[in-house]
C-alpha cells in the first residue's frame, strides 16, 4: 500500500493505492482498469511516433484513476477515525 499527500491549489490531497484499486475503478467506472491502461499505452506508443498530443478519451482515464486513488484514501481515513473514537 502506498500513501501519498498531493498538493492541489493549496489544499493537500491524500492519494491511497492498494491492491483495491483495481476492484473500486470496476465498481465505479463499470469498466477494466488493465484494458484503460493498455489503450493509454498504445495511444501513448502512437502520439510518440506521430508527435501528437493524447486524445481527451485517453486523459479521463489519468482523471478516473486519481479519482479512485483519493476516494480510497478518504474512505480509509474516515474509517480510521471512526474506529478511533470507539475506542
Amino acid at each position: 500500500m502506498i500513501k501519498r499527500e498531493i498538493e492541489i491549489c493549496g489544499k493537500k490531497i491524500p492519494f491511497r493505492s492498494s491492491a483495491t484499486i483495481p476492484r473500486l475503478y470496476r465498481a465505479k467506472f463499470k469498466r477494466d482498469i488493465f484494458k484503460d491502461l493498455s489503450k493509454l499505452e498504445k495511444s501513448y506508443v502512437g502520439t510518440q511516433k506521430d508527435g501528437a498530443e493524447f486524445q481527451i478519451d485517453d486523459l479521463e482515464i489519468f482523471e478516473n484513476v486519481a479519482y479512485i486513488m483519493a476516494y480510497h484514501a478518504e474512505q480509509y481515513t474516515f474509517y480510521n477515525r471512526r474506529m478511533a473514537r470507539s475506542v
